[in-house]
């Protein structure tokens, strides 16, 4: 049987390389219109920015390799142009040798992957004008830097726009961000991005949030400028867009396979097309979120690989599933990392299921071992059962390991309860006794037991007239920066000044963490206060939605709840959350 594949990189090696080991028969065909056919594009952005230094490290198979060690027929420069369906034959334009062909196949496999987005503007389509998505791109934009750039603008907040941005930096350019949406990072819910606002921020980057390019043309001095929509016009050596990729379906469409909702090719849980003998995979396919069911497109190199695996079980006459997208993905952002895995907080109100949250900031590892600072962690959950539904880190160390265990127990179909009793690795160097996953799994099931109220950032100030806030930490804190409106009354002091807390209407209580303040909340609900909460996460959540005088966005001073108040006294702790 013969199998042709359309497309390289992750699903397409995938599936021909999966295929060869189930069938040493088979003819395998691989059609690869660019000259690379695997190579590692996540780590495109890590080599302009220096911290990949060999090239050639990211070539990671050539069709002779594939051919010496699977028999692959891997042939670069081969652009796909047209299905024969009925032929059951592709028609191929070869660039190489400028000529036209037709190739049969018993099975054809699709993995186009997706094409950058540049946006509808003038000027976008200016050679000039970059885009990161494979090796030449790469090339090219070296070689502009290579041109004594000293400045650049990077189109897009995500990924490959974040990933782009550190690398400028790291080689001294001058570079702005321009993000049409008002956060960073939209697949993190809007507090946590806000974060990573502050910190990429602090590393001299010009964030130009909730703005569009409006147009790119050429400035008198002979670089690119970008008129902007909120009036201004910035310049630039380098522009990079970085607003993202659709799916890649032109092929798919002008044969008469289905398209679905979000613009991917649909497949079944086999990977197989609605047409006959044609599956796909990757990032040109849609693919059920593994929580809602609903179609989504993922974008993602993992989800990529086991597609292609998938599809050349289904080739193979094995009766392997795709079981669904969770989302999980991590990303470097200076000296932050991000992660998330399932649903955020605005995808869950998007879709009118129930939740609840809760948040934790403890320490990447032991705080009296060197080199760790606080996380910013959280998990949603179902409120009936307390079920996973989503999970989301920042931080500077440890945030990779508490996704992956927080994608595996959502995976597994795990709740806050078991996140309880999850006995996972403790060393001083990497982690606490009680490790930040455990903790969220405290918080989760004492609220789903009823053992604590919360009330959130988002609360204030709405709340302000009908609550007493009440500040729970030592005055030098309170002094440097309150809840306007919150009363002082450290939570050491409080059961001796019970009298100064009003009884006539809720109590709310704050501190830096929620230790404090959670403390604060056991002393006076055990004391008759009929209606109190204590902030979740504390004030390093309030800043995620309320911008104060504070540093955010550096590590600070890091989380030692039973000792909060003493380290607040260390030089230049109250510069920070």
């Amino acid at each position: 049987m013969k199998t042709v594949i359309v497309g390289g990189v992750a699903a397409g090696a995938s599936t021909a390389a999966r295929l060869r080991r189930l069938d040493e028969s088979a003819e395998i065909v691989v059609l690869e219109r660019d000259r690379y056919v695997s190579f590692a594009n996540c780590g495109l952005p890590y080599h302009i920015g220096g911290e990949i230094p060999d090239r050639n490290s990211l070539l990671l198979q050539t069709p002779e390799s594939l051919a010496a060690s699977l028999a692959l027929d891997v042939r670069i420069g081969q652009e796909v142009v047209r299905i024969d369906r009925d032929a059951k034959e592709v028609e191929v334009r070869d660039h190489l040798q400028d000529r036209t062909y037709r190739e049969a196949y018993d099975k054809l496999v699709l993995c186009p992957g997706a094409v950058p987005i540049r946006p509808p503007i003038p000027g976008a389509d200016d050679p000039r004008v970059d885009v990161l998505r494979n090796i030449p791109d790469m090339d090219r934009i070296i070689a502009r830097l290579g041109e004594d750039a000293s400045s650049a603008v990077v189109v897009g907040g995500s990924y490959i726009g974040l990933e782009l941005t550190e690398a400028f930096r790291t080689r001294g350019l001058r570079t702005v961000v321009v993000e049409r949406s008002e956060r960073l990072m939209p697949w993190l819910d809007p507090e946590m991005t806000r974060i990573l606002d502050y910190h990429v921020g602090n590393h001299d980057v010009d964030l130009r949030l909730g703005t569009s390019a409006n147009a790119v043309r050429e400035a008198p001095s002979g670089t690119l400028a970008l008129d902007l929509s909120d009036g201004t016009t910035v310049e630039a050596d380098v522009v990079v867009m970085a607003a993202g990729v659709r799916p890649n379906v032109d092929l798919a469409r002008a044969a008469g396979i289905e398209i679905g909702p979000r613009g991917g090719i649909v497949v079944d849980a086999h990977m197989r097309t609605s047409a006959p003998d044609i599956l796909a995979a990757g990032d040109a396919v849609e693919t059920p979120n593994f929580l809602t069911g609903e179609p989504v497109l993922s974008m993602l190199a993992s989800p990529a690989n086991r597609q292609g695996r998938i599809a050349a079980d289904t080739i193979a006459g094995r009766d392997s599933e795709y079981r669904g997208t969770q989302g999980t993905a991590v990303v470097k952002v200076f000296d932050m990392t991000a992660g998330g895995t399932g649903s955020t907080e605005t995808e869950l109100r998007a879709a009118g299921i129930d939740y609840r949250k809760v948040y934790d900031h403890h320490n990447g590892h032991a705080a009296y071992y060197p080199g760790t600072a606080p996380l910013f962690l959280k998990v949603l959950f179902a409120p009936a059962d307390g079920k996973l539904l989503g999970a989301q880190v920042l931080g500077w160390d440890g945030v990779d390991k508490r996704i992956d265990v927080l994608a595996v127990a959502l995976r597994a179909g795990m709740t806050v309860y078991d996140l309880e009793h999850l006995e996972l690795a403790y060393a001083p160097p990497y982690g606490s006794a009680k490790d930040p996953v455990n903790m969220v799994g405290f918080l989760g099931a004492n609220l789903l037991r009823g053992d604590i109220d919360l009330w959130y950032p988002e609360d204030y100030p709405d709340c302000a007239d009908r609550v007493t806030i009440l500040d729970t930490r030592t005055q030098a804190e309170y002094d440097a920066w309150h809840i306007p409106g919150a009363i002082l009354v450290p939570y050491t002091e409080l059961r001796g000044r019970l009298d100064e807390v009003p009884r006539d209407k809720p109590v709310y209580t704050y501190c830096r963490s929620g230790f404090r303040s959670y403390i604060a909340y056991c002393v006076l609900e055990q004391n008759g206060w009929d209606e109190v909460a204590f902030l979740a996460g504390g004030m390093m959540t309030y800043h995620g939605y309320h911008r104060t005088p504070l540093e955010v966005g550096k590590g600070g001073m890091p989380v030692v709840a039973h000792a909060e108040g003493d380290m607040a006294r260390r030089a230049g702790a109250l510069e920070h959350v």
